[in-house]
């Protein structure tokens, strides 16, 4: 009997199970291979992450932490585990990692580090293989990752201003800012176009509210206004749009900047 040949597709879903199969090799036995004392195995891990073989640092960092977890190098091996993790793509692994430490560790001298390791995790979660493959459109998923990102680097900006990492935090945030922004303009447009008043306005609001500087925050005026017209709250989407118009102003937007940043909670 002729056996039916697989789609294509099929076929590829297929071999990434047979690949996931094969790498399911217990890390436990991998852990057990490793021999030494904790001073020699961090120095091995050390030597691994200089060459950029993030699966032997793995090995080495996850048994120094297993077996001599109040060792010296320890607390600097979970550091180096997280990055090893991260850049071995092992996302949900370095989140873990980042997590625990944060949270064993809050006053550690480095967590701020957990925290931007975290927030590039993240920042750089997007599409998966498959999606990648089959050129799925993520562009109207809600933006989990994009979220968390910006939450890690916010708390890391926050708490943590002349860290090193601040400088580099703050930009991803514009960028995660404006991502974040848009989104919310994708649905409050939605919203309207099922004359959903009340939701359109809430979403573009929160826009004004939570991502002050984005460019969006033009459209979610506009959306505002139309919205409270719809609504038949004339005089809310004349504040709106004289607020707008505000923005729209060099020399009014740069007064805004210097005064309160409440210069849009009108509704209050």
């Amino acid at each position: 009997m002729r056996v039916p040949a697989l789609h294509p597709r099929l076929l590829i879903i297929t071999l990434l199970a047979a690949v996931a199969a094969g790498g399911c090799k217990s890390r436990g036995d991998e852990i057990s291979a490793v021999k030494g004392s904790p001073e020699f195995i961090y120095q091995e891990s050390r030597k691994a992450l200089k060459s950029n073989d993030y699966q032997a640092a793995i090995q080495r960092l996850e048994a120094l932490e297993a077996r001599y977890p109040f060792s010296e190098g320890a607390k600097q091996g979970q550091l180096d585990l997280l990055y090893a993790y991260y850049k071995n793509r092992e996302t949900e692994s370095a989140i873990d990692q980042a997590d625990q430490f944060i949270r064993e560790n809050p006053t550690h001298p480095r967590v701020d580090y957990a925290y931007y390791i975290r927030g590039l995790v993240y920042f750089e979660g997007g599409a998966n293989f498959l999606e990648r493959t089959f050129k799925a459109d993520i562009s109207k998923r809600p933006p989990q990752d994009a979220r968390s990102s910006f939450q890690s680097f916010q708390t890391l900006v926050q708490n943590f201003p002349k860290s090193p990492y601040a400088a580099d935090a703050r930009q991803r945030m514009v960028y995660l800012r404006n991502r974040l922004a848009e989104y919310e303009i994708r649905v409050a447009r939605y919203y309207m176009q099922r004359g959903a008043y009340v939701g359109a306005a809430n979403r573009a609001r929160s826009v004004v509210e939570t991502y002050d500087g984005a460019p969006a925050v033009i459209e979610a005026l506009e959306i505002m206004s139309a919205a409270y017209r719809e609504l038949g709250m004339d005089r809310l989407a004349e504040q709106t749009d004289s607020v707008r118009q505000a923005n729209l102003s060099p020399d009014e937007a740069g007064q805004r900047r210097e005064g309160s940043d409440s210069w849009w909670r009108f509704w209050n």
